[in-house]
């Protein structure tokens, strides 16, 4: 299945029924926009304890932990297929659970952030709030690493040229999530975000809760916030539970990949 969560798009395949051998020439063959269907994250749905267990993969082939958009899209797709209005789902970041937010939006707890420079992790101990980097960023964990830039003007920056210099940047031995944001008032940011393994996304919903709760440790804006991204809206909403995260979601298409094109991918 194609999905999208404000153009952050995802290929999703539902392995309930079988088992299957992801390989990383495989995600990165299905996640080639032009030999193949393209997309920023690919997500496997299999049957865990909870409702579903998900896995994430980067269009690098690199696995990720965590993927927020993805899972609001399989939640909103499961609780479809269910009629069910909440779900418990296992990730490799943890147990999280979705529900239905009304209006055709669906809310995920993506669990506390972590803030401890191990936790995340960075090379060594440091103060997580200010990093010693130009720009003195935040380094949060949502399940994936995440460094955020607070800046006057998000369009002013070169986030083609500035993203890759910070994901690979010693500090982040598992490399990092690239945030610039701009806070527009007490409960309103503007955000671009470079996903590591992937390069500039249209959104990400673990970007958007790592945003959130560094805006809120700074004291920038308070823990419930609006975050408008290149495709459109979140809202983030740092909670005693969690970090929740709200938003609309698209199932695009549903089709089947060829055996040639498989056969290719070995």
């Amino acid at each position: 299945m194609k999905m999208h969560g404000l153009g952050n798009d995802f290929v999703v395949v539902d392995a309930r029924a079988c088992d299957l051998n992801i390989t990383a020439t495989m995600v990165k063959g299905i996640g080639d926009r032009h030999f193949g269907v393209g997309f920023d994250q690919l997500a496997v749905i299999n049957n865990g304890n909870g409702d579903a267990h998900l896995t994430f993969y980067n269009a690098d082939g690199s696995v990720s932990a965590a993927c927020g958009n993805a899972t609001r899209c399989i939640a909103r797709y499961l609780m479809n297929e269910s009629g069910a209005d909440h779900l418990h789902l296992t990730t490799d970041r943890g147990d999280l659970v979705a529900k239905d937010a009304g209006n055709g939006l669906t809310a995920i707890n993506m669990g506390q952030p972590q803030l401890q420079w191990d936790e995340i992790p960075l090379a060594h101990e440091m103060d997580t709030l200010e990093l010693p980097i130009d720009g003195a960023p935040t380094a949060t964990g949502m399940g994936n690493p995440h460094c955020t830039f607070f800046v006057p003007d998000v369009a002013a920056i070169d986030l083609a040229q500035f993203g890759p210099t910070i994901e690979h940047h010693p500090l982040f031995p598992m490399r990092t999530n690239v945030q610039i944001a701009q806070i527009v008032g007490p409960d309103h940011i503007r955000m671009r975000v470079w996903e590591r393994g992937v390069g500039i996304t249209w959104a990400s919903g673990s970007s958007s809760c790592a945003t959130g709760v560094a805006a809120a440790r700074r004291g920038l804006t308070g823990r419930d916030v609006r975050i408008d991204l290149d495709g459109g809206t979140l809202h983030v909403s740092w909670r005693e539970d969690g970090v929740w995260m709200t938003g609309p979601t698209m199932h695009v298409f549903s089709g089947t990949l060829t055996p040639d094109f498989l056969m290719g991918l070995t």
